[in-house]
């Protein structure tokens, strides 16, 4: 799937404020990452944000802000927003600050770290 480079390009504007922004390529879109925790991405034209599960069914009532269920499975605190939710800065700005405060709040994942499930076996 081809991301939305003009998009892509507003988030990175948008998140230049913020220490400890990195960027890698998942789940066939653009991820942003925040001290190593993801954050929000991009996947083909729409926003992907990481809201946390409190906050999760409040965002998920927002205008163009929809379940995000890539694996056939809903990712609880994620929610993809559509190309009409993030038209204007204002509401791309919106949706960052409430992924990067929910974000902010994780622990700091180390440099080079690996998820469990996903670390090689030693036996």
């Amino acid at each position: 799937m081809a991301i939305d480079e003009h998009l892509a390009d507003r988030v990175r504007r948008s998140l230049a404020r913020h220490q400890g922004i990195t960027e890698k390529k998942m789940f066939g879109g653009l991820a942003f990452l925040l001290h190593g925790n993801m954050c929000c991405g991009v996947m083909g034209q729409d926003l992907m944000v990481r809201v946390g599960p409190a906050a999760y069914e409040d965002a998920l009532a927002r205008p163009h802000a929809r379940i995000m269920d890539f694996t056939r499975k809903p990712l609880k605190g994620y929610l993809y927003i559509g190309p009409k939710g993030i038209a204007t800065a204002a509401a791309l700005r919106e949706w960052l600050a409430r992924t990067t405060d929910f974000v902010g709040t994780l622990p700091l994942k180390q440099p080079g770290s690996v998820p469990a499930l996903n670390r090689p076996r030693t036996s």
